[in-house]
């Protein structure tokens, strides 16, 4: 649980935060945060090749090849309303063929180049979407397509099939 923290503190650190760091102690009284222009000197910029004032990072807006349900709002939002096809994984974190089954079909998602989306769905902790979609077992997966169930299958599959049921989904 402390290493989520960690971790998490860490990745909430703004760029600046990390191009600023102090070369020595005696540098600290300069805060990086401060800002008037001050002397490249007085930071070690890692993120810069040049010892020059840093730039912004380039901000794309990239969308996501899969995502978690965070609840049924989010579900009806990003899967029923979705203009692309959308692949759901009703999977669980204690399951052994979803943790096999996710990355495989997470990389036959990624194959098709942002014409599918995958979704995917803790049962445990979303039963009600499991519920009302029928899940018996897991790992099943439910592509849908303009908010209707277009095809699904329950259990693992390799590789091959994996990409035919993708490719199947999005019409090719």
């Amino acid at each position: 649980m402390a290493h989520r923290l960690v971790l998490r503190r860490l990745w909430t650190l703004s760029v600046n935060d990390i191009r600023c760091l102090p070369t020595s102690t005696a540098s600290v009284a300069s805060s990086c945060y401060s800002t008037s222009l001050q002397s490249s000197t007085t930071r070690v910029s890692f993120l810069s090749p040049s010892r020059s004032l840093p730039r912004a990072l380039p901000h794309t807006s990239r969308r996501e090849v899969s995502f978690n349900v965070q609840d049924s709002e989010d579900f009806t939002e990003r899967v029923i309303n979705s203009e692309l096809p959308v692949l759901v994984d009703f999977h669980a974190q204690w399951c052994g063929p979803c943790k096999i089954l996710g990355p495989r079909l997470e990389k036959a998602v990624a194959k098709q180049k942002g014409r599918v989306a995958m979704a995917k769905v803790d049962i445990d902790d979303h039963t009600d979407l499991a519920i009302e979609y029928g899940v018996s077992a897991v790992p099943t997966v439910i592509a849908m397509r303009g908010g209707d169930v277009v095809d699904h299958f329950v259990g693992i599959k390799d590789d091959d099939e994996l990409d035919s049921f993708v490719s199947k989904v999005i019409g090719q």
